[in-house]
């Protein structure tokens, strides 16, 4: 949506944001067992730098509701932001379960499906986003009904998946909150001024806390979710956090001490789209007194797409050391902290339109898209991939669309991201080669990423940011991966300083297989064009 107020996480953090970055276990079974529920580990060591810590190895593909797929011709809104049909509901994403494993993925992240009262509020549009709901327990009948609600949440537990839902715990419809909790409480409102499309919460009275604590316990309580992602985290204090959070801790830990299987994770994941150092004041707390353990990584999805794309303000083609840059650094957050990295998500252009904004050869588009995605599997913490990723998806004749009325329709700028959703076998599509391909490498992506804890909770040793290649040694006490990145459309090399490495006689490339041995002081490694490697040390 175009207007700040109405893209969770605004034009306005976008702005601040930009501006400070200088530019306007595999899907076969082999998944651990659910896990207790983590509050912020004390900050004896950086989050995810060696700790065993499931959150860590979390690997969630988000859905955006209304524009994923129609699965029941009964639930549909037909209208809202963005190209897609907004036909989207539950039992399309209960149909597209078994894509969404084949992806090596553990997790899913759904946006919000509490009810909006559709057609009270003057904006179906924006009722059809879900995220100015009107009642916090009961499923938008647009999407379906608590009870499919539940058949998806445990459809999703068989297959191995956790389930998150979005928690929007700082603003409402403009139609206020319509009926009570089960426990018979009710938040305090208050305006969120002219032109506000919605009523904000008001934190300064205690029952809106005690509102949000109860929605946040229930449908973990009653539906055995995993965690929640929250929106516009910033719109809450931290002593607010601190206390919901608890309350999820501690209604994650009666599931696991009664013998539950799922519902016992607690994730809860910040949204303040904005610079790290808001991020670390509105998110994760000081050291001495965290609030939540994890917040999506915005300045380093910039630099990403800076790196190897442009990203919306048409900045791009930063070379390497955008990938590491003061503004972008996991040592900006406190050593709890576990940063969740992204490449798009339903606010942010998809990597595909921004390729083609940026005008680059079409014949690297596949391999851009790979680039990225090995990027995010190479970074400890928790990383999420938004629907359609998988097969590269755009928006046809995109770049050509961008300006003018395209915002009043919703068809531009974030808006761009709510694509309808393609899943083989349900809605109809039918990939070409490259997508089939594209989605296949991605699948062995993730499956490599769960098989090598050095990934995701491996400590990083910076190798070199400079140029057009970026590299790192990611390390637990049993591994040493060495990974290393060309972004640009040239071959390229690096001479590895073999002392940086443990004793051994071998790196083995974990997708090519390739054996390269070891001798001397350094060795050389060849980086094909915008190409990621990864290498074992054996």
């Amino acid at each position: 949506m175009k207007q700040g107020w109405l893209r969770h996480g605004g034009l306005i953090g976008a702005a601040l944001l930009l501006t400070a970055c200088g530019s306007g276990s595999g899907g076969s079974g082999s998944e651990p067992q659910p896990p207790s529920a983590n509050p912020p580990p004390a900050p004896a060591s950086r989050a995810c730098y060696g700790d065993d810590q499931p959150a860590c190895n979390l690997r969630t593909y988000q859905v955006m509701v209304e524009s994923f797929v129609d699965g029941d011709g009964s639930a549909n809104y037909g209208v809202g932001y963005g190209p897609s049909r907004h036909n989207g509901d539950l039992q399309g994403i209960i149909d597209s379960l078994d894509h969404i494993k084949s992806l090596n993925v553990n997790a899913i992240w759904l946006t919000p499906v509490f009810d909006s009262c559709a057609g009270q509020g003057g904006d179906d549009r924006l009722d059809a986003t879900g995220y100015f709901a009107c009642d916090f327990f009961n499923v938008d009948p647009h999407f379906g009904s608590n009870a499919q609600l539940k058949t998806l949440v445990d459809a999703a537990h068989q297959r191995g998946l956790y389930v998150f839902l979005d928690g929007v715990f700082g603003h409402v419809s403009k139609v206020g909150v319509s009926k009570p909790s089960p426990e018979g409480r009710l938040p305090a409102l208050k305006s969120g001024g002219a032109g506000y499309p919605g009523q904000l919460v008001d934190y300064g009275q205690p029952e809106s806390l005690a509102y949000f604590k109860e929605v946040a316990r229930y449908w973990v309580e009653q539906y055995g979710i995993d965690g929640w992602r929250l929106d516009q985290a910033y719109q809450l204090g931290l002593d607010d956090w601190r206390a919901i959070r608890s309350e999820v801790v501690r209604a994650s830990a009666a599931r696991r001490a009664a013998g539950q299987q799922w519902g016992t994770l607690g994730y809860m994941v910040g949204e303040v789209w904005k610079d790290a150092d808001e991020i670390r004041a509105q998110a994760y707390g000081p050291s001495d007194n965290p609030v939540l353990s994890s917040a999506f990584d915005f300045p380093l999805r910039y630099g990403l797409v800076q790196a190897l794309a442009v990203e919306e303000s048409g900045k791009g083609g930063q070379g390497a050391s955008v990938l590491d840059a003061s503004w972008n650094k996991v040592e900006n957050y406190p050593d709890h902290a576990m940063p969740n990295l992204m490449l798009g998500n339903h606010d942010l252009v998809r990597f595909g339109d921004l390729l083609e904004r940026g005008n680059f050869n079409p014949a690297d588009y596949w391999q851009r898209h790979k680039a990225a995605f090995s990027f995010l599997a190479a970074r400890s913490g928790p990383i999420t991939l938004y629907y359609g990723e998988e097969f590269g998806d755009e928006v046809p004749g995109f770049a050509n669309q961008v300006g003018g009325d395209c915002a009043a329709q919703g068809l531009c700028d974030d808006h761009v991201a709510r694509s309808d959703g393609k899943v083989p076998g349900v809605t109809g599509f039918v990939p070409s080669t490259e997508q089939s391909d594209l989605k296949q490498w991605l699948g062995q992506l993730m499956a490599l990423r769960a098989a090598h804890p050095a990934l995701y909770q491996g400590e990083r040793v910076k190798l070199v940011a400079e140029g057009s290649v970026y590299g790192d040694i990611k390390q637990t006490a049993g591994e040493q991966v060495v990974y290393l990145l060309n972004v640009s459309t040239t071959p390229q090399s690096y001479s590895l300083p073999l002392a940086k490495l443990r004793s051994g006689s071998t790196l083995v490339d974990l997708q090519s297989g390739e054996r390269l041995a070891m001798g001397g002081s350094s060795l050389t490694v060849d980086l094909p064009p915008l190409t990621g490697r990864f290498l074992r040390l054996e």
